[in-house]
């Protein structure tokens, strides 16, 4: 990092669980509290009709590049794998098998 300013930028990558298809959502922003609000109120296209939707992981990243291929690697079929064998305790918990 040469620049203080390198630190306040802000990445985020996060993935939403939809309760109505049991399906994953993965999505980056610099404004997660913005950027969930706009799932909830149903405007994003992508989950506009999966609603409700629950937060279940979100990652912080101070480069955007990384998040950016950190998003497309969850969003790939191994990266989905991953997620749900990470997840597996928090998906058990509401009761759903992702498997």
């Amino acid at each position: 990092m040469n620049k203080t300013s390198d630190v306040l930028s802000i990445h985020y990558v996060y993935v939403l669980f939809s309760i109505k298809d049991a399906k994953f959502y993965v999505g980056f922003t610099h404004n997660l509290r913005q950027r969930l609000k706009e799932h909830v109120l149903g405007n994003v296209n992508s989950t506009r009709f999966r609603r409700p939707l629950k937060l279940i992981h979100y990652e912080y990243f101070i480069n955007e590049e990384d998040a950016k291929a950190r998003e497309v690697f969850l969003k790939s079929g191994f990266g989905r794998s991953q997620l749900k064998l990470s997840l597996k305790r928090t998906l058990k918990g509401l009761k759903l098998n992702p498997f």
